[in-house]
């Protein structure tokens, strides 16, 4: 389930201060799919939860594959759970001076082999962005899973239409 740290103003450490991920993964006995981003954005620091700028699409494209509503936090842990999606970020610390992945810096990675050897349900990683690929690649490429790359829920990454990410996140999630 979902524990969080203690929490703190993202504002107060923007300025090229170590920030550290201010909440742990989310996942259930069962969990089959981990899906994995970079780091909370400034609103997600904020709201304490993944994924919670309004204008990122992530909770709307898995309310229309699993016709689950995600009108509150735990509407949303239930949609989790339901799918058997288990949730965490590739980033465990890094500096930042914006919510864009490009502006990460000084990163180190959460562990996510130990992770997965912890929950060995988990046969498929999903990842939500080149960034979280890329580091995964780097530092775990050595692990045998599934991975499946998955179009940014950004509202940065307009090229893409939500109709379109909705197809694509049914299809490689199977759900």
């Amino acid at each position: 389930m979902v524990v969080e740290k203690d929490q703190y103003s993202l504002m107060n450490n923007i300025d090229n201060k170590t920030l550290t991920h201010p909440f742990q993964p989310i996942i259930f006995n069962g969990s089959k799919t981990l899906i994995v981003g970079s780091f909370p954005s400034i609103e997600s620091f904020e709201k304490s939860f993944y994924y919670a700028h309004p204008r990122n699409q992530f909770w709307k494209i898995l309310s229309a594959i699993t016709g689950y509503p995600i009108n509150n936090r735990d509407q949303k842990i239930w949609l989790l759970k339901e799918s058997k999606i288990a949730l965490w970020d590739m980033v465990a610390n890094c500096t930042r001076d914006s919510s864009l992945d490009s502006s990460l810096e000084d990163i180190e990675v959460n562990d996510i082999a130990s992770f997965l050897e912890e929950n060995p349900t988990i046969t498929k990683i999903a990842f939500t962005g080149r960034l979280s690929e890329k580091l995964f690649k780097m530092h775990f490429d050595y692990l045998e899973i599934e991975r499946l790359y998955l179009p940014s829920p950004s509202s940065a990454y307009a090229k893409m239409s939500l109709g379109n990410k909705i197809l694509i996140y049914k299809e490689k999630l199977g759900i």
